[in-house]
């Protein structure tokens, strides 16, 4: 019993020791040996988060993104000064935020560029392309929000789910063309996803965040979680206690449900930043891209025991992220909440095309090299990519 607790003791420290070689060398960086490390001039960085146009007045937040600490002690808007009021304090840590107020008269759909100045005189700025008024959360507005969520997720999902009657009549080399046509809508949802959560990190987020590597690492995370999920469903079908059709199909609902979700926060958002006139043509043009996902839904279950309670539940599940995407991009909108949804996302669907492209190879499809597979992969995209066209 020594000789074992001996060992486990040894054990330990072979972990801990080089973990506390590591601390103590940071703290040396940090402390005594900084002087080694001193070279050059740390300069400021405020990042303007948010612009906010309330009643005579705009509302910033920034940010101290930079190395230092930081004072705030001008506003001004189109390069005139105005008196500005700093809340909490003008003192900012690195990673801190304040509220800038700026009493101004202000017009709807007029540009404004913001500035913001530190004590250094190191001036920052952001331009407004056409101002509108803030959003403030009422149950009406939230209606207004669960309306559009509704036209752009949920309804376009359950008119995709009505090929399902159709997808069951088809023969099996038929039947594999729908599933590949499903891995490639959602593999064009996964790089558009992608591609969002880059630009909003390019436009609005600071470089200390690391914009790029922090959607890298979210979309993996994602990715890892889901696929460790799916594969317990996976398992648990084996087991009976769910169909796989139904397993693969609700990963699918998941999957789209995030991305929709992420969808529903960049509407939200433009809507609450005036950069979106909400036309008959732009509500049509999200449904016609949006009714493909409800495809996706419906060709896993293709093979299974069809139920309207089930194909409903998927339905919603998949959609009504949407209303909720809106309501957090209208009312609490932030770029790096953004970048992490649209992320996760991404991540999600990545996750499932994993999941499709597997049940193809159970299927009979081992090398995925089929007319069926390769022509269903190359539509589902070049759909995708035209229906895209009309949003």
């Amino acid at each position: 019993m020594e000789v074992k607790n001996t060992s486990k003791v040894k054990l330990v420290a072979s972990g801990i020791i080089p973990f506390a070689f590591l601390v103590i060398m940071i703290a040396y960086i940090f402390g005594p040996g900084s002087d080694l490390i001193d070279l050059g001039v740390s300069l400021p960085e405020i990042t303007i988060e948010k612009v906010e146009f309330l009643d005579s007045e705009i509302v910033v937040t920034v940010r101290n993104t930079g190395p230092m600490a930081v004072d705030v002690v001008m506003a001004d808007v189109n390069d005139r000064i105005h008196p500005a009021a700093i809340e909490p304090d003008k003192h900012l840590e690195r990673f801190e935020t304040a509220v800038v107020r700026i009493p101004f008269l202000w017009n709807v759909a007029e540009p404004y560029l913001i500035g913001i100045t530190t004590d250094d005189g190191t001036r920052f700025e952001k331009e407004v392309e056409a101002a509108a008024p803030s959003l403030e959360p009422n149950l009406e507005l939230a209606g207004f929000f669960a309306i559009i969520g509704t036209y752009v997720g949920i309804i376009p999902v359950m008119i995709g789910l009505l090929w399902l009657p159709f997808i069951r009549r088809i023969s099996k080399s038929k039947y594999h063309f729908f599933l590949a046509l499903t891995a490639g809508l959602l593999l064009f949802l996964g790089i558009d996803a992608t591609e969002e959560a880059l630009e909003v990190s390019q436009d609005t987020l600071a470089d200390s965040f690391n914009g790029v590597l922090l959607v890298a690492t979210v979309v993996l995370l994602s990715f890892l979680a889901l696929y460790y999920a799916g594969e317990r469903l996976v398992q648990n079908s084996s087991l009976g206690r769910m169909t796989k059709p139904v397993a693969v199909a609700l990963m699918v609902s998941i999957g789209i449900g995030l991305h929709n979700f992420g969808e529903g926060l960049a509407i939200g958002a433009a809507i609450g930043l005036g950069q979106v006139a909400l036309s008959t043509f732009l509500i049509v043009g999200f449904a016609i891209h949006n009714t493909t996902e409800g495809i996706a839904i419906a060709s896993p279950l293709a093979k299974g025991k069809q139920m309207i309670r089930l194909l409903a539940g998927l339905g919603i599940l998949a959609g009504a992220p949407a209303i909720f995407g809106a309501w957090v991009g209208g009312f609490v909108y932030s770029p790096f909440t953004a970048i992490i949804f649209l992320s996760i996302g991404a991540g999600a669907i990545f996750q499932v095309i994993v999941i499709l492209i597997r049940w193809l190879q159970d299927e009979g499809d081992k090398k995925l090299s089929s007319t069926a597979v390769v022509s269903g992969l190359a539509i589902g995209m070049l759909v995708m990519y035209l229906t895209s066209i009309l949003i």
